[in-house]
């Protein structure tokens, strides 16, 4: 008796129809072409998982950058002061801070500047 593919063969192309869904003409139609667009989306999905940890870094750095201008102190000298003063948020909280809770944030700012005075 021979060996016959046909349920497995059917389950992974119907994965792959699935995981290529929305995508345009034989993007999302022809096995060949769906085999292609999958393997490049996910390299794509890996790469932007990294990307995304990046660009978040990079948003909250700007706004704790922003929220130190009034405050008359540079983004670098800030974030020196609050090693030195033992402050231990993280850019994330820092920036939240700075935008939900602009007191509090005056409030660091105060004993980053007392501590790099003294």
């Amino acid at each position: 008796m021979r060996v016959k593919y046909g349920k497995a063969r059917h389950r992974a192309k119907k994965r792959l129809f699935k995981e290529a869904r929305g995508n345009f003409g034989g993007r999302s139609k022809l096995l060949r072409t769906v085999k292609e667009t999958v393997v490049r989306s996910r390299a794509y999905q890996y790469r932007d998982r990294k990307n995304r940890k990046r660009d978040f870094r990079r948003l909250w750095i700007t706004r704790i950058s922003a929220a130190c201008g009034p405050h008359e102190i540079r983004y670098s000298t800030f974030v020196n002061g609050l090693k030195r003063a033992n402050i231990e948020l993280n850019r994330k909280m820092l920036s939240e801070l700075a935008i939900h809770h602009p007191a509090v944030f005056a409030e660091i700012v105060g004993v980053v500047k007392t501590t790099l005075a003294s």
